[in-house]
């Protein structure tokens, strides 16, 4: 990278959550963005996407300064595919890499869409269970708190002892759900088409390096153990025996 706070050429992918998605950037501006919605094979599919993607932009590999990848939470499968993926283009091209959260591109964008100074986030991400993923950020775009998981009838008390009656502005593809679950609270609105991607990742991979915040590797995030037990795993092996 021959500037550590503007990268020339930029690549994002993101595969954490209910879609997959790259994009790619000259200097702040996206000029490329591919997107599907899936959940499965999207090792295959981020390669494909990745290829178009450069292919658009007018960009062949080897011009590629920064990668930027979604670390969760979400999708295991999805988180591992996406790092993979990420660290198999910047191992091959020389690129940086960086990990950001999906919080993190849903904030950005939100930061983007929303200019009042005076609303907090609330970024809620789908588990694909009753539970959510939430996060919430300051008017500017800085964590309050941990990203965690919670259950809908805690989110009344959860807004109330992060930020009390402030303005709150809910964001991220589980945005509808948690603004139910604060049905009849003053001052809160939804950002629509908040969910998160690789553009958001982007921007928040160059946000970060703006900020002299960029983490050194990447580091997935996990907010739940995956869905195996220890009978399964006995009945996988056992059936491997047979």
């Amino acid at each position: 990278m021959t500037d550590a706070r503007t990268p020339r050429v930029a690549l994002a992918l993101d595969s954490a959550g209910l879609a997959c998605s790259v994009a790619v950037s000259l200097g702040e501006e996206v000029v490329a963005e591919e997107h599907i919605d899936t959940m499965h094979g999207q090792a295959e599919a981020l390669l494909l996407l990745v290829d178009k993607a450069m292919r658009v932009a007018g960009q062949v590999p080897a011009a590629l300064d920064l990668v930027v990848a979604t670390v969760g939470p979400g999708s295991f499968t999805g988180i591992r595919a996406g790092l993979a993926a990420a660290h198999g283009i910047a191992l091959a091209t020389g690129a940086r890499l960086l990990g950001v959260t999906s919080f993190d591109a849903v904030a950005v964008r939100a930061a983007t869409s929303d200019r009042s100074e005076t609303r907090f986030l609330l970024v809620a991400l789908e588990s694909r269970r009753e539970d959510l993923y939430i996060q919430f950020f300051d008017p500017h775009g800085e964590a309050l708190s941990e990203p965690a998981t919670i259950m809908p009838a805690s989110f009344r008390g959860a807004v109330a002892a992060t930020i009390g009656a402030k303005p709150l502005l809910v964001a991220g593809d589980a945005a509808q759900r948690a603004a139910a679950a604060l049905a009849q609270r003053p001052a809160t609105a939804v950002l629509e088409g908040s969910a998160p991607g690789a553009v958001g990742a982007l921007r928040a991979g160059l946000r970060l390096l703006r900020l002299g915040r960029a983490p050194k590797a990447p580091r997935p995030l996990y907010l739940r153990f995956p869905d195996v037990t220890l009978s399964d795993i006995r009945q996988k092996s056992s059936r491997g025996t047979t």
